[in-house]
């Protein structure tokens, strides 16, 4: 347990000092991520997954904006559980996210809600919004982090994102729902 926070403190100290200001998003950051996208499914629509990837690329920006982030994300809880800032927990990154994206009505794509960390004692929950082909289930999915690193996107397939187990939010919902009966 302890071996696992120490190895953590280099993270969270170098997350604390992150920059207010962001730079643009790259053009290799937007090929990257449409080109993940695109390779979800064979029907996937190119016009949807340049889309996706703008929005989820972008968005998060402006939410870092709107959420007056200007420390890393752990310090950046602990203003919002004050009362300091308004928004900026992983599951108002997620829910913001999610709702954006499904403004675009996607015909070849579908989102999924994510948690890891739900039956873990010592570490609290994360949330996050997923990216699959249309009708895929979310263990092909792409996760789609913007609180990890505070409005710069985290993305990666389920098993390129060693950091956290996710799990299907219903079922982690369902769980906790079941243990309070």
């Amino acid at each position: 347990m302890f071996r696992r926070l120490f190895r953590l403190l280099p993270t969270l100290f170098f997350a604390a000092c992150s920059v207010s200001q962001l730079p643009p998003v790259s053009h290799d950051e937007f090929s990257r991520l449409e080109l993940k996208i695109l390779a979800l499914g064979p029907h996937v629509s190119a016009e949807e997954a340049a889309r996706a990837a703008r929005v989820a690329l972008q968005y998060p920006r402006h939410l870092r904006s709107q959420y007056e982030v200007t420390d890393g994300p752990l310090i950046h809880n602990s203003k919002v559980n004050a009362g300091t800032r308004p928004r900026g927990l992983c599951w108002h990154w997620a829910q913001d996210m999610q709702m954006r994206l499904a403004a675009e009505q996607f015909e070849t794509l579908d989102l999924h809600r994510a948690i890891a960390n739900s039956n873990l004692a010592l570490r609290i929950d994360h949330s996050t919004v997923l990216i699959s082909a249309a009708g895929d289930t979310m263990l092909n999915a792409i996760v789609l982090d913007p609180w990890r690193f505070g409005g710069l996107l985290y993305f990666g397939t389920l098993v390129e994102d060693t950091k956290y187990k996710w799990l299907p939010q219903t079922e982690v919902l369902r769980k906790r729902a079941e243990n309070q009966l």
